[in-house]
């Protein structure tokens, strides 16, 4: 009970201290989503939701909560914004404490108390932990998965309950099946059994968590969806994960997991080459995903998370096993993840969240008929919806990627940023179209300066986003405010 407590304090510590946005999903995929789900004269799906692409079952997550505080006549929008994220960083605490028992079980308690101490320190661990990311959720599952699972030497193995856990993830992020692959299959080998394995535990859990699902999409997309299957042929099949950029096959092993493990990395090779056989499996797990992620075109950070986890225990075996240098290795864990995690969780990519607090103003007051928000900045920068919490009339650039196979397809956001003035000389070609409120990045005030000037439009605020921009994303977010506007 106590580790318990002290694991729900440091992760609802984590929370408050990661004020940043790190990829659009964390809104569009799930908070916007449930927003919609229950406010909905105003809330916004995007595209995938349109082709069926993602499923109902992690927002209804999140719509359960906002439901409970509109209930309770407590929607408050700071409410809506910290209460998904204070219940992400509950459930992560719970899945820090089982990843303790695992160890404490498999080893002993030394050896877990340093697992422990490894996964809080991981600072790739507290900058995705307490986000609503589908990645977040897969991974989180995924540990308690692994504390059911049949390892050698575990008396805590249950086929039942780690089965229904991997279900439930892949129901949340088809995905989530890549590192139990190896996993079921090494069981599947080591039962005496096996008939009785996929008869009466693998298939029924698979027919109940789908039938769920299914049922779950049914209700609120009004017809039936196998999402997990769209899923498959859109990012496998047509591999058009690739509008949202490609990377070498070699990147996940040369940046990937690198930079996820940070200085975790020399103690994560030790602790490989430490560790007794009978962890191995654990390890095919996370070269098994690795490999098969680098055949994906499209490569990001967070979709190497849900092995994060397995590479915590190699450390902290790896740890526990260092003689002289204990103390001061732990030390510099400590040291040299902090600085990435308080860094990457309060500054880096924070202006995005901030620019939300300004629009929320609007809201209050008794020009909100009148507004009209324009956020010219690369498509989803910013939450939408779930971070306003009013009917205000708001626009961002789209993106959607191309299903019809037309070569000569550009989307809106491509279009605007091949020639911003031309775009916003056509697009409001009368003074009655243009938004009272227009928020873009700093990179781009320059190419608009003479239309910003003409159209009467002043900067009311500036606020600071990130100390690398790149491309199209600037050092600083800058709202302009139409001067008429404001005087009627």
């Amino acid at each position: 009970a106590a580790l318990t407590a002290l694991a729900v304090a440091a992760r609802a510590l984590n929370c408050v201290l990661v004020r940043t946005s790190f990829v659009p999903d964390e809104y569009w995929q799930s908070l916007e989503v449930a927003h919609r789900m229950v406010f909905k004269y105003y809330g916004y799906l995007t595209w995938e939701w349109a082709h069926g692409l993602r499923g109902y079952s992690y927002p209804l997550v999140f719509a359960s909560i906002y439901k409970a505080l509109q209930l309770l006549g407590k929607d408050d929008v700071q409410l809506l914004i910290w209460f998904p994220r204070l219940a992400q960083a509950v459930l992560a605490a719970f899945a820090d404490v089982k990843l303790y028992l695992l160890v404490r079980h498999l080893e002993n308690a030394e050896t877990a108390k340093y697992v422990y101490f490894c996964q809080l320190c991981s600072w790739f661990t507290w900058y995705s932990c307490t986000r609503t990311l589908t990645n977040t959720m897969e991974t989180l599952l995924t540990i308690f998965a692994l504390y059911y699972y049949p390892i050698k030497g575990s008396k805590m193995g249950s086929s039942c309950k780690y089965l229904s856990l991997i279900a439930l993830a892949i129901v949340i992020r088809p995905t989530a099946a890549i590192p139990w692959i190896p996993l079921v299959f090494s069981h599947f080998l080591q039962e005496q059994r096996k008939a009785d394995l996929i008869l009466h535990k693998c298939v029924p859990i698979g027919l109940v968590t789908l039938g769920t699902s299914v049922i779950i999409d049914r209700v609120f997309f009004g017809e039936w969806v196998l999402v997990q299957l769209n899923f498959l042929k859109f990012n496998v099949l047509q591999n058009l994960g690739t509008f949202y950029g490609s990377h070498p096959w070699h990147w996940y092993f040369t940046q990937g997991l690198p930079v996820i493990l940070g200085t975790h990395l020399p103690f994560f090779i030790h602790g490989c080459v430490m560790a007794p056989k009978r962890y191995r499996i654990l390890l095919m797990a996370v070269i098994w995903t690795v490999l098969v992620y680098s055949t994906l075109n499209h490569k990001e950070f967070r979709f190497l998370y849900p092995v994060l986890p397995f590479c915590m225990f190699f450390c902290g075996y790896s740890l526990k096993h260092l003689k002289a240098w204990k103390k001061s290795a732990a030390s510099f864990l400590l040291v040299s993840n902090l600085l990435p995690a308080l860094y990457t969780g309060l500054i880096h990519q924070r202006g995005s969240l901030d620019v939300m607090n300004h629009i929320q103003l609007l809201c209050n007051s008794s020009y909100q008929s009148q507004a009209f928000v324009f956020i010219m900045m690369p498509c989803h920068s910013t939450p939408f919806y779930s971070h306003v919490h009013c009917p205000l009339k708001m626009r961002f650039l789209q993106c959607p990627p191309d299903l019809t196979g037309n070569e000569s397809y550009v989307d809106e956001a491509d279009v605007f940023y091949s020639n911003p003035l031309s775009w916003l000389n056509k697009e409001f070609y009368n003074d009655t179209l243009l938004p009272t409120h227009l928020i873009f990045f700093s990179v781009l005030e320059q190419e608009i300066s003479s239309f910003l000037a003409l159209k009467g439009y002043e900067k009311t605020d500036t606020v600071f986003h990130t100390h690398v921009p790149q491309g199209r994303v600037g050092s600083h977010i800058y709202i302009y405010r139409k001067k008429t506007a404001m005087s009627h």
